[in-house]
Protein backbone atom coordinates (compact mmCIF):
# COMPACT_ATOMS: atom_id res chain seq x y z
CA UNK A 1 0.00 0.00 0.00
CA UNK A 2 1.05 3.42 -0.83
CA UNK A 3 2.06 5.28 2.46
CA UNK A 4 0.71 8.61 1.85
CA UNK A 5 2.01 12.09 4.48
CA UNK A 6 -0.23 14.71 3.72
CA UNK A 7 -3.52 16.02 2.18
CA UNK A 8 -4.40 20.20 1.36
CA UNK A 9 -8.11 21.04 1.36
CA UNK A 10 -8.18 24.35 -0.77
CA UNK A 11 -12.03 26.04 -1.48
CA UNK A 12 -11.84 29.21 -3.78
CA UNK A 13 -12.93 31.57 -1.04
CA UNK A 14 -10.60 30.03 1.53
CA UNK A 15 -7.48 31.23 0.51
CA UNK A 16 -4.25 29.36 0.97
CA UNK A 17 -4.71 25.60 1.27
CA UNK A 18 -4.44 23.82 4.99
CA UNK A 19 -2.56 20.96 5.37
CA UNK A 20 -4.13 18.07 7.31
CA UNK A 21 -2.48 14.46 8.18
CA UNK A 22 -3.95 11.97 5.50
CA UNK A 23 -3.37 7.66 5.27
CA UNK A 24 -2.37 7.23 1.92
CA UNK A 25 1.86 9.37 -0.34
CA UNK A 26 1.78 12.58 -1.40
CA UNK A 27 -1.91 14.04 -1.84
CA UNK A 28 -3.10 17.05 -2.31
CA UNK A 29 -7.22 18.55 -3.04
CA UNK A 30 -8.48 21.28 -3.98
CA UNK A 31 -11.83 22.25 -4.29
CA UNK A 32 -12.48 25.03 -6.98
CA UNK A 33 -16.27 25.90 -7.16
CA UNK A 34 -17.49 29.66 -6.11
CA UNK A 35 -21.03 29.90 -5.33
CA UNK A 36 -21.40 31.76 -8.70
CA UNK A 37 -20.46 28.96 -10.78
CA UNK A 38 -22.44 26.44 -8.71
CA UNK A 39 -25.59 28.50 -9.23
CA UNK A 40 -24.34 29.02 -12.98
CA UNK A 41 -25.39 25.72 -14.46
CA UNK A 42 -26.12 22.37 -13.88
CA UNK A 43 -23.69 18.81 -12.62
CA UNK A 44 -23.77 17.28 -16.32
CA UNK A 45 -23.38 21.21 -18.09
CA UNK A 46 -20.28 21.39 -15.79
CA UNK A 47 -19.12 18.03 -16.70
CA UNK A 48 -19.92 18.70 -20.62
CA UNK A 49 -18.34 22.07 -20.53
CA UNK A 50 -15.30 21.02 -19.08
CA UNK A 51 -14.76 17.94 -21.15
CA UNK A 52 -15.41 20.18 -24.07
CA UNK A 53 -13.01 22.66 -22.75
CA UNK A 54 -9.64 20.09 -22.52
CA UNK A 55 -7.38 19.95 -24.92
CA UNK A 56 -6.48 16.52 -25.31
CA UNK A 57 -4.46 16.30 -27.79
CA UNK A 58 -2.38 18.98 -26.00
CA UNK A 59 -2.87 17.38 -22.49
CA UNK A 60 -1.07 13.62 -23.97
CA UNK A 61 1.86 15.43 -25.68
CA UNK A 62 2.98 16.96 -22.21
CA UNK A 63 2.52 13.81 -20.61
CA UNK A 64 4.15 12.13 -23.40
CA UNK A 65 6.95 14.80 -23.53
CA UNK A 66 7.43 14.09 -19.34
CA UNK A 67 7.82 11.05 -19.27
CA UNK A 68 10.44 11.51 -22.06
CA UNK A 69 12.88 12.78 -19.69
CA UNK A 70 11.93 10.06 -16.73
CA UNK A 71 11.29 6.82 -15.43
CA UNK A 72 8.60 8.30 -13.27
CA UNK A 73 4.58 8.09 -14.90
CA UNK A 74 2.25 10.68 -14.96
CA UNK A 75 -2.11 10.17 -15.51
CA UNK A 76 -5.09 12.43 -15.84
CA UNK A 77 -8.48 11.01 -14.59
CA UNK A 78 -11.52 12.86 -15.10
CA UNK A 79 -14.52 11.50 -13.84
CA UNK A 80 -17.77 11.86 -15.26
CA UNK A 81 -20.04 11.01 -12.91
CA UNK A 82 -21.57 12.15 -9.50
CA UNK A 83 -18.87 12.78 -6.89
CA UNK A 84 -20.29 11.31 -3.37
CA UNK A 85 -17.35 10.98 -1.32
CA UNK A 86 -14.57 13.11 -0.23
CA UNK A 87 -12.43 13.46 -3.88
CA UNK A 88 -9.08 11.98 -1.86
CA UNK A 89 -10.84 8.85 -1.26
CA UNK A 90 -11.86 8.52 -5.01
CA UNK A 91 -8.49 9.36 -6.40
CA UNK A 92 -6.73 6.94 -3.63
CA UNK A 93 -8.69 4.32 -5.30
CA UNK A 94 -8.41 4.80 -8.61
CA UNK A 95 -4.53 5.00 -8.26
CA UNK A 96 -4.69 1.78 -7.19
CA UNK A 97 -6.95 0.67 -9.80
CA UNK A 98 -5.44 2.17 -12.12
CA UNK A 99 -2.18 0.20 -10.73
CA UNK A 100 -0.02 3.17 -10.78
CA UNK A 101 1.67 1.64 -7.17
CA UNK A 102 3.04 -0.96 -9.12
CA UNK A 103 5.44 1.22 -11.11
CA UNK A 104 9.42 -0.27 -10.59
CA UNK A 105 9.93 2.67 -8.61
CA UNK A 106 7.07 3.81 -7.13
CA UNK A 107 7.14 7.32 -8.93
CA UNK A 108 3.99 7.73 -10.32
CA UNK A 109 1.37 10.44 -9.89
CA UNK A 110 -2.03 10.83 -10.88
CA UNK A 111 -4.09 14.00 -11.55
CA UNK A 112 -7.43 13.18 -10.20
CA UNK A 113 -10.39 15.56 -11.51
CA UNK A 114 -14.10 15.75 -10.91
CA UNK A 115 -15.87 18.80 -12.82
CA UNK A 116 -18.89 18.34 -11.37
CA UNK A 117 -17.78 18.47 -7.56
CA UNK A 118 -15.59 21.44 -9.16
CA UNK A 119 -12.45 19.68 -6.92
CA UNK A 120 -9.56 17.64 -7.69
CA UNK A 121 -6.74 15.52 -6.25
CA UNK A 122 -2.84 15.25 -6.99
CA UNK A 123 -1.53 11.86 -5.34
CA UNK A 124 1.92 10.70 -5.93
CA UNK A 125 3.48 7.37 -5.12
CA UNK A 126 6.25 7.21 -1.69
CA UNK A 127 9.30 7.24 -3.19
CA UNK A 128 8.38 10.51 -5.29
CA UNK A 129 6.97 12.05 -2.16
CA UNK A 130 10.07 11.36 -0.36
CA UNK A 131 12.16 13.53 -2.74
CA UNK A 132 9.84 16.31 -2.65
CA UNK A 133 7.68 16.97 0.44
CA UNK A 134 4.91 18.64 0.89
CA UNK A 135 5.92 22.22 -0.71
CA UNK A 136 6.01 20.44 -4.33
CA UNK A 137 2.48 19.54 -3.80
CA UNK A 138 1.09 22.17 -2.35
CA UNK A 139 2.76 24.45 -5.35
CA UNK A 140 1.16 22.16 -8.17
CA UNK A 141 -2.32 22.29 -6.42
CA UNK A 142 -2.44 26.19 -5.95
CA UNK A 143 -1.33 26.64 -9.63
CA UNK A 144 -3.95 24.05 -10.92
CA UNK A 145 -6.69 25.91 -8.94
CA UNK A 146 -5.82 28.95 -10.35
CA UNK A 147 -5.99 27.95 -13.92
CA UNK A 148 -9.17 26.18 -12.90
CA UNK A 149 -10.86 29.59 -11.55
CA UNK A 150 -10.29 31.26 -14.88
CA UNK A 151 -11.81 28.00 -16.54
CA UNK A 152 -8.27 27.39 -18.01
CA UNK A 153 -8.44 23.81 -17.52
CA UNK A 154 -5.92 22.62 -20.37
CA UNK A 155 -3.76 25.36 -18.93
CA UNK A 156 -4.26 23.71 -15.39
CA UNK A 157 -2.94 20.24 -16.47
CA UNK A 158 -0.69 21.69 -18.48
CA UNK A 159 0.96 23.29 -16.40
CA UNK A 160 1.22 20.91 -13.57
CA UNK A 161 2.41 18.20 -15.84
CA UNK A 162 5.54 20.17 -16.26
CA UNK A 163 6.31 20.72 -13.78
CA UNK A 164 5.67 17.23 -12.35
CA UNK A 165 7.24 16.02 -15.54
CA UNK A 166 10.65 18.30 -13.94
CA UNK A 167 10.81 16.85 -10.91
CA UNK A 168 10.60 13.33 -11.63
CA UNK A 169 13.27 13.87 -14.11
CA UNK A 170 15.85 15.69 -11.85
CA UNK A 171 14.99 12.49 -9.11
CA UNK A 172 14.55 10.04 -11.27
CA UNK A 173 16.13 10.32 -15.29
CA UNK A 174 14.96 7.97 -17.62
CA UNK A 175 17.43 4.89 -18.64
CA UNK A 176 17.83 2.52 -20.56
CA UNK A 177 15.90 0.40 -19.12
CA UNK A 178 13.05 2.63 -18.56
CA UNK A 179 9.69 1.75 -20.45
CA UNK A 180 6.13 3.32 -20.25
CA UNK A 181 4.83 1.72 -17.76
CA UNK A 182 1.20 3.06 -17.96
CA UNK A 183 -1.05 4.60 -21.02
CA UNK A 184 -0.44 8.39 -21.74
CA UNK A 185 -4.40 8.62 -22.87
CA UNK A 186 -6.49 10.80 -20.18
CA UNK A 187 -9.43 8.57 -18.62
CA UNK A 188 -12.66 9.44 -18.70
CA UNK A 189 -15.07 7.13 -16.74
Amino acid sequence: MVQFFCRWVAEAEAGPPEAAAASVGSVAVAEVSAAAAQARAGNEMRTREFLSKLEHDRIVQAIRKAESKTSGEIRVFVQRGKLNVDPLVVAQKKFHQLRMHKTRDRNAVLIFVAPRAHKFAVVGDKTIHEKCGDEFWQSIVEGMRMHFQNEKFSHALVEAINEIGNLLAAHFPRRPTSTNELPDQIIEQ
